[in-house]
């Protein structure tokens, strides 16, 4: 439930910074300021138009502030045959941006459900990670967000979400250990009061073909 009122929380707050967001222009001059601040010449022919690259780039990174998962999770599907054991997509591709550096992280999610009496297309899925990771986050938050949208929108018998993802934050600067690995995971229903379901879930996302 928590999730849930966060990820709701989050995306009235999302509605009113949209209504003042800085004009493109203002990026841009954000932007040579910050390339003057590192310390070099932002009217030099290699970086004249970086400031519009940079904005341009911003644009795709962040995409996620302007998509809704509302969107992508309202629509789902009632005839599945009786079927009614867990759904798993694994090795979900993912990359996102630490929202205490702005530098990248990058892994991989695993989710699972257990439906009630609807399912949803897995590509759908597999969008509300890339929604939520094109934000700036918090590998934990990231985690409760896809978690608390699904159980929102779908309403299944259970969730389980897990990402595993290496953050350059970490590779990059301050520690400088490359080739970590942050795992979180979180479960609801079935999933959370039931041990063995949990297992179930690590041993699929584990297996081989």
């Amino acid at each position: 439930m928590d999730a849930v009122l966060r990820t709701v929380a989050q995306e009235t707050s999302d509605e009113r910074r949209a209504a003042s967001r800085p004009s493109r222009e203002e990026a841009e001059a954000a932007a040579r300021v910050l390339l003057e601040w590192a310390g070099d010449n932002p009217e030099r022919e290699g970086l004249v138009e970086t400031p519009k690259r940079m904005v341009k780039a911003f644009e795709d990174l962040f995409a996620g502030y302007r998509e809704d998962p509302r969107e992508h999770l309202e629509r789902t599907f009632e005839e599945v045959g009786g079927y009614n054991d867990i759904v798993l997509l694994r090795d979900i591709d993912f990359y996102s941006f630490c929202e205490h550096h702005v530098l990248p992280f990058k892994g991989k999610a695993h989710i699972a459900y257990y439906p009630s009496n609807k399912v949803i297309g897995l590509s759908k899925l597999a969008r509300v990670v890339e929604i939520y990771a094109r934000r700036l986050q918090t590998q934990e938050n990231l985690t409760a967000e896809i978690i608390g949208a699904i159980d929102t929108y779908l309403a299944p018998r259970g969730i389980a979400v897990m990402l595993e993802a290496e953050h350059q934050c970490m590779a990059m600067r301050g520690i400088q250990k490359a080739g970590v690995s942050t795992i979180t995971n979180q479960f609801t229903g079935i999933f959370k009061e039931d041990p063995a379901e949990q297992a179930r879930f690590m041993t699929l996302i584990r297996t081989t073909s």
